[in-house]
């Protein structure tokens, strides 16, 4: 019996040491290496503080910012530690009564979908361009700006689908909202 055992406890243990440790190990070292910004998750500075992940979206709901799309997390908006998808199907009566609130909260009519809809895990930083065009107006009156340098902005913080073909074109709200501080 301890002839069949031995030889499997220490296969065992010898995949768990490997696979278990030394890999993740020798990946993240890697990844730290290769991609340090990313591995370090994508933080963003301000005045040498962080201020948030370029990667999680944050709550802003001051009329002088440019707002992210709802948040599906609660009690707190983009609160990472609840992240979760809401599991209501397109059919749900509950998904179309969210939807229709906050269509009527930001004026009703026509809104691009990602106003009124929230991301799957709830914490997306970033909105389309349409979302960010509609905002527009309510930033430069907030701020006293002309709509004009706020449409330069978000074009220049309009980041393209990735490797020319993957998703949609995106604003990331946060680095848009740092950019419109920095403005004077």
């Amino acid at each position: 019996m301890t002839a069949i055992l031995r030889p499997a406890i220490a296969m065992v243990v010898l995949f768990t040491l490997l696979l278990g440790l030394a890999v993740p190990v020798g990946f993240t070292g890697v990844a730290g290496v290769v991609f340090p910004i990313q591995a370090g998750g994508s933080l963003v500075e301000r005045e040498g503080r962080v201020i948030g992940s370029a990667l999680l979206g944050q709550s802003f709901a001051d009329a002088r910012y440019f707002h992210p799309r709802p948040s599906a997390t609660s009690p707190d908006p983009y609160n990472a530690a609840s992240s979760a998808a809401s599991q209501l199907s397109p059919t749900s009566a509950a998904l179309l009564a969210a939807v229709q609130e906050r269509v009527a909260a930001l004026g009703g009519g026509p809104v691009p979908a990602d106003a009124a809809t929230a991301s799957g895990s709830g914490l997306d930083p970033h909105i389309s361009p349409q979302n960010a065009a509609r905002q527009i107006r309510r930033v430069a009156e907030a701020r006293g700006l002309p709509e004009a340098r706020l449409t330069e902005l978000v074009a220049q913080h309009t980041e393209g689908r990735q490797f020319w073909l993957l998703g949609e074109p995106r604003v990331n709200v946060l680095r848009l909202n740092l950019a419109l501080d920095a403005l004077r």
